[in-house]
């Protein structure tokens, strides 16, 4: 299990079963993990969301306090599901996706959905949507989605960013 992915999941069942948040070891890390990003925690019971929550940009001073801070949330705070219980703590799947910072792209042509999330922009709000991910294969559904989760009625004029991820399971 790769270290972002365990310190994720040790991450949730402290604060599932206890209430407490995981105290993040830095010197127990590599130094690309002290690093700042975006990070993206997923969780799936059988294939299935069960919890997704991340940032845009980073909001803590490390990679690793920003996994810890985002699969917290993703336990417990995403809007789309109940939180987390603790029976359901050894069937969870764990990703942690850590993004590049968000480039402006002149148009959809500049956006491929397998190796690029997409953020779209209009006015002060915001979407995002993460790269590869299962029934998006085109640029219109990324960007479609994006639209949809931020709010912005279809027409609507947007900026688009592109990002890549290293995405850990």
């Amino acid at each position: 299990m790769h270290a972002l992915v365990k310190l994720a999941k040790d991450a949730v069942e402290l604060y599932v079963r206890e209430g407490k948040a995981l105290a993040v070891r830095e010197d127990a890390l590599g130094p690309e993990f002290r690093e700042r990003a975006a990070v993206f925690v997923c969780l799936k019971i059988r294939g299935v969301l069960r919890g997704c929550i991340g940032t845009f940009q980073p909001s803590e001073p490390t990679i690793a306090q920003e996994t810890v801070r985002n699969a917290i949330s993703a336990a417990t705070c995403d809007p789309r599901f109940m939180c987390i219980r603790p029976e359901e703590l050894d069937s969870i799947e764990y990703t942690v996706d850590v993004l590049t910072p968000p480039e402006p792209v002149r148009d959809a042509g500049e956006l491929d959905p397998r190796r690029y999330g997409v953020l779209v922009q209009s006015g002060a709000r915001r979407g995002l949507l993460l790269p590869d991910l299962e029934g998006v294969d085109t640029v219109d559904e990324q960007i479609g989605i994006s639209m949809q989760k931020a709010g912005i009625p279809s027409g609507a004029p947007v900026s688009l960013f592109r990002f890549e991820v290293r995405r850990y399971t």
